[in-house]
């Protein structure tokens, strides 16, 4: 584990994600980064009960879910709950007409590490440290975002 991701809380992420392959391959990279990574869900109604069981720090969502479910909605409820949330997703301007409801976006398709370097970026800015560098494929919807409570 790279001293860049050590923090003195052992930061939650969860992933929601609708393609197995891609949320395992993200799992096991996050956590070799020095994440803690819930459960995986695939599903809008699962991933709320994670949320309110578990209070990640950040939720990584795909737009098209299982079962047809909506990752813009499911973002809406964890903005509820005051879980800030990544868009993942190929269709770049549905991501983008998120903005209300998620603190960035990053398109598919990406390589695991870069999302590594998003989500350490995102939970830096969240924490209230504005020193990194903004990754290339990682679209930051509202910078005010980062102005509010650190992530505990």
């Amino acid at each position: 584990m790279s001293a860049a991701h050590v923090s003195q809380k052992l930061q939650t992420l969860m992933i929601v994600e609708d393609e197995a392959m891609i949320a395992m391959d993200l799992r096991d990279e996050l956590q070799e980064a020095g994440y803690r990574v819930l459960n995986l869900t695939d599903r809008q109604d699962d991933a709320i009960q994670v949320a309110k069981a578990e209070r990640p720090d950040l939720a990584l969502v795909n737009i098209s879910l299982a079962g047809g479910d909506d990752g813009v909605e499911l973002s809406r409820h964890l903005k509820a709950m005051e879980i800030p949330v990544l868009l993942i997703s190929g269709q770049v301007s549905r991501a983008s007409s998120a903005k209300t409801v998620a603190i960035g976006s990053m398109p598919k398709p990406y390589h695991p590490a870069q999302m590594v370097v998003a989500v350490t970026y995102l939970l830096a800015r969240l924490n209230g440290d504005g020193s990194r560098q903004r990754p290339a494929r990682l679209e930051v919807f509202d910078d005010a975002i980062f102005d509010a409570v650190p992530v505990t």
